[in-house]
């Protein structure tokens, strides 16, 4: 087939494209499980079994997949034919996911055992300076998945109301009624499991009790109220089902001035700590008992701010540039804090465009709520988004043991350690890649020819584990095959995500995005599979995807 690019009224310039076809691998495989040119499904049934390692599969399995594929018409009686074969490969029921979208963690522990998918700001439309307020992106952001939302409450002009708003910036102001119904209306529409509502006050008393009476009238007997026994250890999400929770952290606009105004890092934990003093000796009583997680209030700065209280579990908020301080010399001791207790990270003040920032950090310390900006894009973003694929996509995902316990010597877990041990092998091989033809113009990426589409393929994980590599660049290609693969020796690969991006090479100007993907390691079905790419804003292209082979060596077992 014949692709003309107009080069100018006079000048055309043709190419010959290639039609998307199965990779020579992927031929010698269809030849070795396939007799008198058809896989038939006693056939498929082994080859599911020994190249995809679905060790489970049984006839009723292989019938069910066939019945499947004759629904979306890639099949024929009597078995798969090379391109239906083919066909099978890059199609929705061959993802590297589980199929099943279940939860299958067990969700019976603390819920510190446990990584939440979490807002920052979440009513911001755009940038932290001057940007809209809306409802608009909490409902999307719990349509997505996201289990704590953020909220930050202002007197009004008048001093008679409590409204949403980013203080001290140019930001709109939202109707603090019309979030709380958004959060009510759609907290469980995508998840059973909990729904953490952080309000970041700036409230009198008076104003405190109209906002208990709000919130109390608005979530009725879906509001979790916090009892006695819950002192010493949080409930667990399944406890938690379908359940609003609210949690307080101490005013930070203060806290910011006073960091840019020359405080040291020690300086501004102790200044948290003089508010939050002052927070709960003027907070109204029946605000108060609506507070289900509440803020630590640790005295003795950045060296004692991880003791914890043997009395009461809690939540301690720090911003990125804290944890990236206090991780340097105490790694071990935020992963003991994080086991009975709740980390929160927020982005660093001076993000005004609403970026984000490298949630490995805290992840591999065993922070639960790395709070993030939904609203942005980027790679961090991306990351955030793959982690929460995992168990089902609930916005759950429990800490792997190495977080949850003592190691053999007795001491806690260091992300640093150069130490750690390689417990398996990951080999990605990138076969090929289609459907951007489908999903962009003739000349979305180049006006004068076809694309030049190129793949990264990197580990996010701990930093011994963290690395990347590219493959070649398959020139004026619309079905690019690299057939090219990676190794990549892991650690620990329960921390471990694997990303994928997909650019067309400019020689003159910037490398044009075509895809990403995120997948954690944890959830990865070994085999040759159809991962399908997302935009830049995490949605997923109907059409392109790229053909991998996953292997494990050896063989990881879920946590």
């Amino acid at each position: 087939m014949k692709v003309t690019f107009k080069v100018c009224f006079c000048c055309a310039r043709s190419f010959k494209v290639k039609s998307s076809e199965p990779p020579q691998e992927i031929k010698t495989l269809f030849d070795n499980y396939s007799q008198n040119g058809r896989i038939s499904e006693d056939e498929m049934l082994r080859f599911v079994i020994q190249v995809q390692g679905e060790t489970h599969a049984d006839s009723n399995y292989v019938k069910d997949m066939f019945n499947m594929l004759k629904h979306h018409g890639v099949f024929h009686p009597g078995g798969l034919h090379l391109e239906e074969f083919y066909r099978y490969l890059l199609s929705d029921f061959n993802s590297p996911l589980p199929l099943s979208g279940e939860v299958w963690q067990d969700m019976t522990q603390p819920l510190s055992h446990y990584f939440l998918y979490t807002g920052h700001n979440s009513y911001l439309t755009g940038n932290q300076l001057n940007s809209r307020s809306s409802t608009e992106p909490i409902v999307k952001a719990l349509k997505r998945g996201v289990r704590v939302i953020e909220l930050d409450l202002w007197p009004n002009s008048s001093g008679t109301e409590a409204e949403v708003r980013h203080g001290g910036t140019l930001t709109s102001t939202e109707d603090l009624q019309k979030c709380l119904n958004a959060v009510k209306e759609n907290a469980f529409e995508v998840s059973d499991y909990p729904v953490v509502l952080t309000l970041e006050d700036h409230l009198n008393p008076d104003l405190q009790k109209k906002v208990a009476k709000m919130v109390s009238k608005t979530f009725g007997r879906t509001l979790f109220r916090c009892r006695g026994e819950y002192k010493k250890c949080f409930p667990s999400p399944e406890a938690l089902k379908n359940k609003i929770l609210i949690s307080t952290k101490p005013p930070k606009e203060y806290l910011q001035t006073h960091i840019s105004q020359g405080a040291t890092t020690t300086e501004s934990v102790n200044a948290e700590e003089l508010i939050q003093d002052e927070d709960e000796k003027t907070v109204a009583v029946e605000y108060r008992d609506l507070i289900s997680i509440h803020a630590g209030n640790r005295k003795g700065g950045l060296k004692n701010c991880l003791n914890g209280d043997p009395i009461r579990v809690m939540r301690l908020s720090m911003s990125e540039q804290w944890l990236e301080t206090l991780a340097k010399t105490r790694g071990p001791d935020i992963v003991k804090f994080t086991q009975r207790n709740i980390l929160r990270i927020f982005p660093k003040t001076t993000r005004f465009d609403s970026s984000n920032y490298d949630p490995l950090v805290g992840w591999i310390h065993g922070a639960q709520m790395v709070a993030f900006n939904m609203q942005s894009h980027g790679k961090f973003l991306w990351m955030m988004q793959g982690m929460f694929k995992a168990n089902g996509g609930c916005g759950y995902v429990k800490k792997p043991d190495v977080l949850l316990s003592n190691g053999p010597g007795g001491g806690n877990f260091n992300p640093y350690s150069q130490d750690l041990q390689v417990k398996t092998t990951l080999k990605v091989k990138i076969y090929s890649g289609e459907g951007w033809n489908l999903d962009f113009s003739q000349d979305h990426f180049d006006r004068y020819s076809p694309p030049d589409f190129y793949a990264r393929v990197g580990i996010a994980g701990i930093p011994l584990d963290t690395i990347s590599y590219r493959t070649e660049t398959d020139t004026d290609e619309w079905f690019p095959v690299w057939n090219e693969e990676f190794e990549f020796p892991l650690r620990v690969p329960e921390l471990a995500l694997l990303c994928i991006t997909v650019k067309d090479h400019d020689k003159n100007s910037q490398n044009d995005f075509a895809g990403q993907t995120c997948l954690p390691l944890s959830e990865i079905r070994p085999g040759i599979r159809a991962v399908r790419l997302h935009d830049r804003l995490g949605d997923v292209f109907k059409h392109a995807r790229l053909l991998v082979r996953f292997v494990f060596e050896p063989r990881v077992l879920k946590n």
